[in-house]
C-alpha cells in the first residue's frame, strides 16, 4: 500500500491537490456576520496588496481569521496555496482553530505558522543548496554560546574581556538583518574583539555547516540567501502560494521583510495586518519602517484603517489617542468607541516610590472590596527594578500576585547571586550560597577544583568554606584555582569584618564591586544587562529600609516563602513590553518620570526615534485597560543609594486635562489642571515650574510660550545651611547642602534625604 501523500510536499505543480476535509454546511455569509464595515471591507478585499491597520482592541486577528476563511468558503483558493504567517506559535495554534471553525472543517494543508517555523520546512527541503543535510540540528542559545566560546578560545581572545554570550547576541543582530558574514563589513563589526568579530561569525557559520547546524537567525536569513541564489527554487514557492497573509507586521526585522518580499514578487495578493502605533520592539531588531513603507512597496496598495475599539472607554481611548498623536513616523488613525464615557484616567503625584506602592496597594484593595477580580488588575511598569516595591507591599498586606514575563524580583538570577554573596559573608558556612557564587564572576574555577573541595568537605565534615580554607593550605590545587580562591576567601574575611565599622548598604555595595559583579554586568553588551544592573541597584534601596544585613536577610527569606503560595485571583505584574497584546479591566502605570519613562538610554542611544518608541510604549500601556487606567510618578526616587528629584514625564503634558482626573499629596505639586499651564514643568519643553509648599504658600513658577512670559512671586522662606526645617513625609531635620532648588537634609528620623527646596518648610 502506497504511503499517504505529504500535504506540505513541494512539487512543480502550481496547484497541489488539497485533502478534502470532512465539512459541516456553513452558511455562505454566515462568517460575515457581526463585522463592521470596516472588517467587513478587509475580509471581502478582492484582490491585490492589502494593509489592515488595525489599532488596539479593534479586532485583527478576527479580521485576519475571517478573510482567510473568506478566501476558501468563497472559492477563491484552496488551502494549499496560502501562506499565514503569525509572531507565536501560540497565534498560530488559534488562528488554525478559528479558521477550522469557520469554515467548518479542518484547514488541511495550509502553511500556517512562524517565519522560523515555516523557515524549517523551506530549508530541510532544499538543505542541500546551503550546504546542510536536510536532518540538520537546530542549536538553542546554549550550544550556540558554547560554541562561539571555542571558537574565542582557539583565537586566543579573552572569554572574560569579550564573553561569547555578547558576540552570540551581535550575530544574531546581524542575522536579523539578513547578513551573512561575508556581507558583514567593518562598521558593522564595531570593536568586539578588536574588530575580530566578524571572522569569529565567518568561522562560527563554517562549524554549524561542519556538525550540520543552525540557529534560529539562520532559519530566515538561509531562506533569503536560498531564494536570492536560486530564482528556480524561488519559482517553486511563487507557483504555490496565491495568497499571503502576515499578521503583526510592525514587528518584523530587515531578514523576515526580504523574506516577505522575495516570495510577494510571486502574487499581488499580500495582506499584511499590524499597527505602526504598537511597534515596540526596536531593541530586538524590529524595524517599524517596515509597515510605514507598505505603500512604497506596493504602490497599488489598498489601506483599511480598524479605527472602532472593542476594548476600552472612551475617556482612554481619546487620551492615547492624542498621546500618540506627536509622533511623527506613523501612518495616522483615531481609535473611537460607542461604548460608555465610563471614568476619567486618574493622574495622581506621590511623594516616593513606597507612596507610590502603598496608594496602588490601597486602591486595589478598595477595588477588591467592590467584588473586582484581582486577575482583571495588572501593574505595568517600563524597568523590571519598579516591581520590587510592588511585590513586597502586596506581600505585606497579603494581597496574591503573580509577575508576568519574567521572575518575581528577589527570584531573578542578579539578585539571587547578590543574595548569595551576603549570605556567605554573615555566614561562611552556607554552602548552597558559596557553591552558587564561587565563580561568578569567572575566577577560571572548574569543576575539577569544586570537586576537590566537596572530597575535602565529606571526608572531614566541614562546611565548603572551610574545606576551601584548608585546600589553600596544601597541594589538591592547582596554583590557578588556588590563587583565585585564596583571594575570594580573604574577600569574604575581609566583607565581614567591615560590617562591625560601617554601613552594610556600603558593605553590599563594596561586595557588588569588588567581587567583579557589577563590572561583569557593565561590560555586557546584551539587552538584558542594563535592566540586571538597575535590579542590583533596586537592591542596594532595599536595604537602606533595615538596620542590618541579617535583618534584610530574614526579611528576603520571609518574602520568598511568602511569595511562593500560589493563587488562582491575582493581581499581574509586568513590564509594558510584556503587556502587548494583553488586556485587563484596570491598569495602573506608575512610574511616568523623565529618565525612568520615557527611557533616558533610549533617548541617549536612539534619539527622536528612541522617543517615538517610548511613546508608542506608553500608548499600548493605555491602550491595555478595559475600564479604568491610573497613571502616577513619584517626585523623589531613590537610586543606588540617593535620592533623586523626580521630572515628571513629557508625556503627562500630552494627555488631554478633558480626560483626566487629577491628584496629588498634600504639598507634593499644583493641581495637574495647573500643571497644563504653570504647575509642573515639561523638562523637554522649557517649561519651568516650583511647587507649592507644605504649608500652601505659592512658590513661584514661569509659564514661557511664545507669545506670553509671566513670573508669579510668593513669600517664599530662604534657606540656609543648618537650618532647622520640616518636611510633611521625613519629619524634622537640618540642611546640610545647598544645590539650586535641592536641599540635602539630615532628617531625625529619616536620616539623609535629598529633597526640593518647596517641600520644606522653616521649624
Amino acid at each position: 500500500m502506497a504511503p499517504p501523500a505529504d500535504p506540505f510536499e513541494i512539487t512543480d505543480d502550481p496547484a497541489p491537490a488539497d485533502p478534502v476535509p470532512a465539512r459541516r454546511a456553513v452558511a455562505p455569509t454566515a462568517h460575515l456576520e457581526g463585522l463592521n464595515t470596516e472588517q467587513r471591507q478587509a475580509v471581502t478585499h478582492a484582490g491585490g496588496p492589502l494593509l489592515v491597520l488595525a489599532g488596539a482592541g479593534t479586532g485583527k486577528t478576527r479580521v485576519l481569521t475571517t478573510r482567510i476563511a473568506h478566501l476558501l468558503l468563497t472559492g477563491q483558493t484552496r488551502t494549499s496555496q496560502i501562506l499565514a504567517v503569525t509572531f507565536t506559535n501560540k497565534a498560530a495554534r488559534e488562528m488554525l482553530d478559528r479558521v477550522a471553525s469557520l469554515i467548518g472543517g479542518a484547514a488541511d494543508g495550509m502553511w500556517l505558522g512562524t517565519f522560523h517555523a515555516i523557515g524549517v520546512r523551506v530549508l530541510r527541503r532544499h538543505a542541500e543548496l546551503i550546504g546542510l543535510k536536510s536532518n540538520f540540528t537546530i542549536l538553542d542559545t546554549d550550544d550556540q554560546t558554547r560554541l562561539i566560546k571555542q571558537l574565542l578560545q582557539a583565537e586566543g581572545i579573552d572569554d572574560k574581556k569579550w564573553p561569547a554570550r555578547i558576540l552570540s547576541g551581535i550575530i544574531q543582530r546581524w542575522k536579523d538583518r539578513a547578513l551573512p558574514p561575508e556581507k558583514v563589513t567593518g562598521d558593522d563589526a564595531g570593536e568586539f574583539a578588536s574588530g575580530k568579530a566578524a571572522d569569529i561569525y565567518r568561522q562560527y557559520q563554517e562549524r554549524l555547516a561542519e556538525v550540520n547546524a543552525v540557529d534560529f537567525g539562520d532559519l530566515v536569513m538561509h531562506c533569503v540567501t536560498l531564494w536570492q541564489k536560486h530564482p528556480d527554487i524561488l519559482a517553486i514557492y511563487h507557483r504555490r502560494f496565491r495568497h499571503i497573509l502576515v499578521d503583526e507586521y510592525q514587528d518584523t526585522n530587515v531578514a523576515q521583510y526580504l523574506w516577505l518580499r522575495l516570495l510577494a514578487q510571486g502574487t499581488p495578493n499580500v495582506c499584511c495586518v499590524g499597527d505602526d502605533d504598537q511597534s515596540i520592539y526596536g531593541w530586538r531588531g524590529a524595524e517599524v519602517g517596515n509597515i510605514l513603507r507598505f505603500e512604497k512597496d506596493f504602490p497599488d496598495a489598498t489601506i483599511v484603517r480598524l479605527e472602532r475599539n472593542y476594548r476600552s472607554t472612551p475617556h482612554i481611548l481619546a487620551a492615547a489617542s492624542h498621546l500618540i498623536s506627536h509622533n511623527e513616523g506613523r501612518l495616522g488613525k483615531t481609535l473611537w468607541t460607542d461604548a460608555k464615557e465610563g471614568e476619567r484616567i486618574s493622574l495622581r503625584g506621590v511623594w516616593d516610590g513606597d507612596e507610590e506602592a502603598r496608594t496602588i496597594g490601597e486602591e486595589i484593595e478598595a477595588l477588591q472590596r467592590d467584588k473586582h477580580k484581582l486577575s482583571q488588575i495588572a501593574i505595568l511598569v517600563r524597568a523590571g527594578f519598579q516591581t520590587r516595591e510592588f511585590e513586597e507591599r502586596f506581600i505585606t498586606m497579603g494581597l496574591p500576585y503573580r509577575v508576568i514575563g519574567g521572575p518575581r524580583f528577589y527570584e531573578r538570577q542578579e539578585i539571587r547571586d547578590a543574595l548569595a554573596y551576603c549570605r556567605v559573608t554573615i555566614q561562611h558556612d552556607d554552602d548552597l550560597a558559596f557553591e552558587r557564587i564561587y565563580n561568578t564572576p569567572r575566577r577560571g574555577l572548574g569543576e575539577s577544583a569544586l570537586r576537590t573541595l566537596r572530597l575535602i568537605q565529606r571526608t572531614q565534615k566541614i562546611s565548603l568554606f572551610e574545606a576551601t580554607r584548608r585546600a589553600l593550605e596544601t597541594d589538591e590545587l592547582k596554583a590557578r584555582p588556588r590563587k583565585s580562591l585564596g583571594d575570594l576567601i580573604r574577600n569574604f574575611e575581609r566583607w565581614r569584618a567591615m560590617l562591625d565599622g560601617m554601613s552594610h548598604v556600603e558593605v553590599v555595595e563594596t561586595i557588588l564591586e569588588e567581587s567583579g559583579y557589577t563590572d561583569m554586568l557593565r561590560i555586557d553588551r546584551s539587552p538584558e544587562a542594563e535592566g540586571r544592573l538597575e535590579n542590583l541597584k533596586e537592591l542596594v534601596n532595599a536595604l537602606q529600609e533595615f538596620d542590618s544585613l541579617p535583618a534584610f536577610m530574614e526579611h528576603v527569606a520571609l518574602l520568598t516563602d511568602m511569595a511562593s503560595r500560589d493563587d488562582t485571583d491575582m493581581v499581574s505584574v509586568m513590564t509594558l513590553h510584556a503587556a502587548k497584546g494583553l488586556e485587563f479591566d484596570t491598569v495602573f502605570l506608575p512610574g511616568w518620570e523623565e529618565g525612568l519613562f520615557p527611557n533616558q538610554r533610549a533617548l541617549d542611544e536612539k534619539g527622536a526615534a528612541g522617543l517615538e518608541e517610548e511613546r508608542r510604549l506608553a500608548y499600548v500601556g493605555l491602550t491595555r485597560a478595559r475600564k479604568r487606567a491610573y497613571v502616577s510618578f513619584a517626585a523623589n526616587r531613590r537610586v543606588f543609594n540617593q535620592w533623586q528629584a523626580a521630572i515628571p514625564s513629557r508625556f503627562l503634558r500630552e494627555l488631554p486635562p478633558a480626560q483626566l482626573a487629577e491628584s496629588s499629596d498634600a504639598g507634593l505639586y499644583a493641581t495637574y489642571s495647573a500643571g497644563h499651564h504653570g504647575g509642573l514643568r515639561d523638562h523637554a519643553s522649557g517649561f519651568e515650574y516650583e511647587s507649592l509648599g507644605v504649608s500652601g504658600r505659592r512658590g513661584r513658577y514661569r509659564d514661557e510660550t511664545a507669545d506670553d512670559r509671566r513670573a508669579i512671586d510668593g513669600d517664599r522662606v530662604d534657606l540656609s545651611i543648618g537650618q532647622r526645617v520640616f518636611h510633611q513625609k521625613f519629619g524634622y531635620g537640618r540642611i546640610v547642602a545647598v544645590d539650586g532648588n535641592k536641599l540635602d537634609i539630615e532628617f531625625e528620623k529619616a536620616g539623609s534625604k535629598k529633597v526640593l527646596d518647596s517641600f520644606i518648610e522653616a521649624a
